[in-house]
């Protein structure tokens, strides 16, 4: 098995590993050589359980490794950044900010960063994350739909597309 390239998703606090944000974007990651892995957080609804379940699996990769984070996931993702320092953070609606969360100040540990938030976001304010990203300089694409960006799935797959492509013509 080629684990030249390794994309780990941590899917949100009521989705699962195989969910349909999860499912197309391992699919545009896997027509571009990336391995994929989707692990199941389902037995605990601790966030920072999550990171310590992430962070026991090591992921790892020889050349590239992407972390993707949906809701929970994108603060699991983020945390387990610092130790980790994948090349790439690619980040949906991610959960920050949430009081109950060891971290209320994550700083993303990666070469490439991307978010994608909803301006009807309900769970996590649209201005938290901008301020996010203002203050750690991280493209940002705010998109007209609500927190499981369901609607917006076809853009966040050319994104995706984009934000891997990228990353690989960084080693080329």
């Amino acid at each position: 098995m080629n684990r030249d390239n390794v994309v780990y998703f941590s899917h949100g606090m009521e989705s699962g590993p195989f969910g349909s944000k999860i499912m197309a974007l391992a699919k545009v990651a896997e027509n571009l050589g990336f391995e994929v892995e989707s692990p199941d957080y389902r037995s605990t609804m601790d966030a920072d359980e999550r990171v310590k379940m992430l962070l026991d699996l090591k992921p790892k990769a020889n050349k590239n490794l992407v972390l993707v984070g949906s809701s929970m996931g994108g603060y699991v993702a983020t945390i387990a950044s610092k130790e980790l320092k994948p090349q790439g953070l690619f980040l949906m609606a991610p959960a920050f900010y949430i009081p109950i969360f060891k971290y209320q100040e994550p700083k993303p540990y990666a070469e490439e960063i991307l978010i994608i938030h909803a301006w009807q976001d309900d769970i996590i304010s649209a201005e938290n994350i901008i301020n996010f990203a203002k203050q750690h300089n991280i493209d940002l694409h705010l998109v007209n739909s609500t927190h499981n960006l369901a609607s917006k799935l076809p853009l966040i797959e050319v994104l995706f597309s984009h934000f891997l492509t990228k990353i690989l013509e960084k080693e080329a």
